[in-house]
């Protein structure tokens, strides 16, 4: 079950806004145009030059560019604790899947998201499983 990480239980807002996903080393760069239609304007670590990069160096380009890191590391989540946000983090916690079953995933909580992503308190969203 899906859940994000807040200061406040406000209710969910129903509309998606325009989430932009920095998609972390241990996911696949594919996942940048296969879901460019609902995350438009998403990157990997890959397009930035940040393969190779610490978590610290990432969680700083994403926050100065406005990026909502997602990713499968725990580090990324504990990060969120200690720094607080932005940037926030998504973390999929689906294990050792295919691509497009992170695909459908992502796909599955387009609503989910895009409240974490409106909500001014979120700094963390947990996604447990495939969908």
């Amino acid at each position: 079950m899906p859940r994000f990480r807040s200061r406040s239980r406000a209710a969910p807002d129903d509309r998606l806004t325009a989430v932009r996903l920095l998609f972390d080393a241990n996911l696949s760069p594919r996942l940048v145009s296969s879901l460019s239609d609902v995350f438009p304007n998403s990157a990997h670590v890959s397009d930035v030059g940040r393969l190779a990069a610490d978590d610290m160096a990432i969680w700083s380009y994403a926050r100065d560019n406005g990026l909502t890191i997602a990713s499968k590391d725990s580090d990324f989540h504990h990060m969120s604790f200690v720094l607080g946000s932005p940037p926030k983090v998504l973390w999929l916690r689906v294990g050792n899947c295919p691509t497009d079953a992170i695909e459908r995933v992502l796909r599955g909580h387009i609503d989910e998201i895009g409240a974490f992503e409106q909500s001014e308190d979120a700094a963390l969203f947990i996604i447990d499983g495939p969908a």
